[in-house]
């Protein structure tokens, strides 16, 4: 069967959930050592450095191939404006949840963070987007498997908390603006600009209000090392790969399932076993995004004459999955 562009881009932003749960460990263990914005700071500016090599491979690939077309000026423009809105965005939005997390509960500021996942339809909606019927419904299941996977308390809004939900507008944002450049632009430049320019506003931060240390630095290697190279340098590029070809709500959808692969990676790592309500919540989630990209690919009542023809066994002429 061959895949669509919507469900290839969808597999590329799974990956990048993947990376993300995974990194959540080694931030875990990377923030016992520095400061938030010295975390920040280092990981994307590796990031940036990490993507350079990569680049430059790829375009001697081309040549060789003969492929490879020079930028003009105007692809240039648009190229670095991408990347450095790209860049601002995501350093408010990572800086606002360190913010944050420091006076409410790292499952509140997972769930809160996550609400993208309804401000990104309401947005490009906003914008002239038409958001089908079942993509709200997937939305609605995904909160409510996000709540029994982060809250284990009642929702009351605090200050922090309020840092917290800004953080999830500016990264509703963050994912709109990639949406409207990364399909006219080379996406591993564009998130190379991103990381550097993340990566020299939290080393301004970094250096006004924290006193970072070479000891405390090198103690942290392994996180920052991880975390720069594949949660920042790969993972954020894959997501501009990928909502090159999937929709901005699906692919805020299948974003969050990094809350998901987080469980998933503390039970690997840390013996972390999550409880009935957790597991619940990771079900729901993960039903409520293949139901999503299911009833993209093939409108509701294709898709259940093809599962009636199967249960009564009756052959179609267009069978859907073919």
């Amino acid at each position: 069967m061959k895949l669509s562009e919507n469900t290839k881009g969808s597999l590329i932003l799974l990956l990048a959930s993947v990376i993300w749960g995974s990194a959540f460990v080694t931030q875990s263990v990377g923030m016992d050592h520095v400061g938030p914005y010295t975390f920040q700071a280092l990981r994307t500016l590796i990031g940036g450095i990490v993507l350079i090599p990569t680049f430059l491979i790829a375009d001697l690939i081309k040549k060789k191939q003969g492929t490879y077309k020079k930028m003009t000026a105007e692809e240039k423009k648009y190229l670095l404006r991408g990347g450095v809105l790209c860049g601002l965005a995501l350093c408010l939005a990572s800086n606002l949840q360190q913010l944050g997390i420091v006076g409410t509960t790292v499952g509140k500021a997972g769930f809160i963070t996550a609400l993208y996942i309804v401000i990104v339809p309401f947005f490009a909606f906003f914008l002239g987007k038409r958001i089908k019927a079942h993509n709200w419904v997937c939305v609605a299941l995904s909160v409510v498997g996000l709540y029994l996977l982060c809250m284990s308390e009642s929702l009351s809004l605090s200050l922090y908390d309020g840092y917290v939900l800004a953080c999830a507008l500016v990264f509703s944002v963050h994912i709109l603006i990639i949406d409207r450049y990364a399909p006219k632009t080379d996406c591993i430049r564009m998130s190379c600009i991103q990381m550097f320019v993340s990566g020299s506003i939290s080393l301004v931060l970094m250096l006004v209000f924290e006193e970072p240390r070479i000891g405390a630095v090198a103690n942290a290697w392994f996180p920052i090392l991880y975390t720069g190279a594949f949660s920042s340098g790969i993972a954020y590029t894959l997501q501009m790969v990928g909502q090159k070809k999937a929709d901005p709500t699906i692919a805020s959808l299948v974003m969050s399932l990094e809350s998901v692969f987080s469980v998933l990676a503390g039970m690997l790592f840390l013996s972390q076993i999550p409880t009935l309500r957790e597991g619940l919540g990771c079900v729901i989630m993960f039903a409520a995004i293949i139901m999503a990209q299911l009833l993209d690919e093939y409108p509701p009542a294709v898709l259940w004459g093809v599962v009636r023809n199967k249960i009564t066994g009756k052959k179609s002429r267009k069978d859907a999955f073919r």
